[in-house]
């Protein structure tokens, strides 16, 4: 994703966070766990971005007094029903940061078709926004076009 300084025009593009490894803190830091940390041009204290669990998005919203089941903002897989929709895929806590444009790296997506048949890894680039494979086993062909994202702050 590309990042920017909320109270600058300084920019980072293409970072990369990987959900599975947090950021090395010093002995005694006072920051909370984090999977990734910036310090912007004269600003003393580092900004971070941590990529919420499930149960830490429901504990945040509920303090912002956003409740229920069906909850809007709780990521999920995309289906074939939701085409045309945003979907939230994943949940961000950024202090300092602001996130504005993601950017789809080869191996990122998982794609299963109607027939069970399952695409991964280096099967499943959407770094142009487009894929199209065929589930031969099954006779489907798929694809997703037009890939569209955003951020969308709760």
């Amino acid at each position: 994703m590309s990042i920017r300084n909320p109270i600058s025009d300084e920019i980072r593009e293409k970072i990369v966070i990987d959900p599975m490894e947090f950021v090395e803190q010093e002995q005694g830091s006072r920051e909370p766990p984090h999977h990734f940390s910036i310090s912007w041009e004269g600003e003393k204290k580092k900004s971070v971005m941590t990529i919420l669990s499930p149960d830490e998005l429901k504990t945040k919203l509920k303090k912002k007094k956003v409740k229920g089941k069906d909850n809007p903002y709780m990521p999920r897989a995309v289906t074939e029903e939701d085409s045309n929709e945003f979907v939230p895929v994943v949940a961000l806590e950024s202090r300092g940061i602001e996130p504005y444009q993601f950017h789809a790296m080869e191996g990122e997506f998982i794609v299963t078709s109607e027939g069970g048949m399952t695409f991964e890894g280096e099967d499943v680039d959407l770094s142009e926004g487009d894929w199209a494979e065929y589930d031969a086993e099954n006779d489907i062909s798929l694809s997703i076009t037009d890939l569209e994202t955003k951020f969308e702050a709760v």
